[in-house]
């Protein structure tokens, strides 16, 4: 408590603190704006009547973490950061392949700027791009008042793609003036706003008598206990990490010795983060769409019902390859953002080594060793977290929007932003002579 109240006695924490909270009050009040054209309640009531467990009902469930909304919110705010996460990703990857972008990675600040400033102009065709599926799949509702679908769709994708540009500038703007990674508690804003309706959801359900119709008593201890348990799991697993010993040269000027003294580099158990599972997730979503549109067609075919069957959310099959995509996506991703060579580059060029390896190769290839031994440990703490709603949905009953929130993507998000948000608050704090929250030493985020 005595941390809390430091906290806005300093007048430049606080400051930001309040900055930032004033521009997520801001988008949520904007994330209620309808786009012009569209019945909203003819939408909600569309979405009402529809299959949940049907595999489009699947993929808008999942890019609600990232929209912050539903389907049935067709507002400016509809698209959320999701396309600027797209982007984002496009030129993450294409950094690998593309020189000159991978030349700018390796620029510093400047190169990032320039990342940064490619990554804006990218995300105006995806978002368009985005908008116009989205609004393709609201046209086929039947939800667009009469005689106005060219000018609903017009201003759908003008509305959409500026209101995905303006919540960019607000992550942008929370970046430089506020507390935390902007594009991160935007997500985490819009995931946070629906915990309300998910614990409403379960309240309705909850049945004392024993009657077997709802959750029951064992049933709400279980998912009390469960839900502690990932989230210490989640926080352990996001700070944990392996350390590798490290030995700076000495240097002689004159009389005096400089340098010599020993540190650490630390190798983070999850070092994809989040990503393994939003790229296992998104891949996962198209080969139930595929498969269902093919039985449109050919509806009476065995091998397309046994392979419907086989990919239904909650299959066995199903689960199956989704745990298998998260490890090869978790391999993938460290492969992609973790490069040894440069790291052994480096530390040959400021005359810094690993005890007992010479610099170089040796160097390299032992640090590419022991990231993948420990990226497997991360890897199966994610699948374990990835599948955890689907077990509590099917094997208690519960309804799959409130078990998500028991692991998963969204879970995921929250912890890291959260933790990220209390350690640079805590920064603050000791930069002014202040305790932090911990007696026991400071609170490492996920990203440090």
């Amino acid at each position: 408590m005595r941390a809390l109240i430091n906290v806005f006695k300093i007048q430049d924490l606080r400051n930001k603190i309040l900055f930032t909270v004033a521009l997520l009050i801001i988008y949520r009040i904007g994330f209620h704006i309808p786009c012009p054209g569209f019945n909203i309640d003819a939408i909600r009531a569309a979405v009402g009547a529809r299959d949940t467990e049907s595999p489009w009902s699947r993929a808008a469930q999942y890019m609600q973490i990232f929209t912050g909304g539903t389907l049935d919110n067709s507002t400016l705010f509809g698209l959320g950061v999701m396309p600027y996460i797209t982007a984002s990703i496009i030129l993450m990857l294409l950094g690998e392949v593309v020189p000159s972008i991978r030349k700018l990675r390796q620029e510093g600040q400047v190169g990032y700027r320039k990342i940064q400033e490619y990554t804006r102009y990218l995300t105006v065709p995806v978002c368009i791009i985005q908008s116009i599926m989205y609004i393709r799949i609201l046209g086929g509702m039947g939800v667009v008042y009469p005689g106005m679908y060219t000018q609903a769709v017009l201003f759908g994708i003008i509305g959409m793609t500026a209101g995905s540009m303006f919540l960019m500038w607000l992550g942008e703007q929370i970046d430089e003036y506020g507390v935390g990674n902007g594009v991160s508690l935007i997500i985490m804003a819009g995931i946070v706003d629906r915990m309300p309706w998910a614990i409403g959801r379960l309240i309705s359900q909850i049945d004392f008598t024993g009657s077997g119709q709802g959750v029951g008593v064992a049933k709400l201890v279980f998912l009390l206990v469960a839900f502690l348990a990932v989230v210490a799991g989640t926080i352990l697993i996001s700070q944990a990490q392996r350390r590798l010993p490290l030995q700076h040269a000495k240097l002689v000027r004159g009389y005096r010795m400089y340098g010599g003294q020993k540190s650490y580099i630390p190798l983070r158990v999850n070092g994809g983060g989040v990503m393994p599972i939003v790229f296992a997730s998104s891949f996962m979503m198209f080969p139930p769409i595929v498969v269902d549109s093919l039985r449109r067609f050919w509806p009476e075919s065995r091998i397309l019902m046994v392979m419907s069957d086989s990919l239904h959310y909650g299959a066995f099959t199903y689960n199956v390859l989704y745990m298998l995509f998260i490890f090869v996506f978790a391999y993938f991703w460290v492969t992609v953002q973790f490069q040894p060579k440069e790291w052994a580059k480096n530390l040959r060029d400021s005359g810094s080594f690993i005890p007992g390896l010479r610099p170089g190769k040796r160097t390299a290839d032992y640090m590419e060793s022991v990231m993948m031994r420990i990226n497997y440990y991360g890897a199966a703490f994610l699948a374990a977290i990835a599948i955890i709603p689907t077990l509590v949905s099917y094997w208690l009953g519960i309804d799959p929007r409130v078990s998500n929130f028991l692991g998963g993507t969204g879970l995921l998000i929250v912890v890291s932003v959260s933790l990220d948000v209390v350690q640079k608050i805590e920064a603050g704090l000791l930069m002014h002579s202040y305790e932090g929250f911990s007696q026991a030493g400071r609170i490492k985020g996920a990203y440090t």
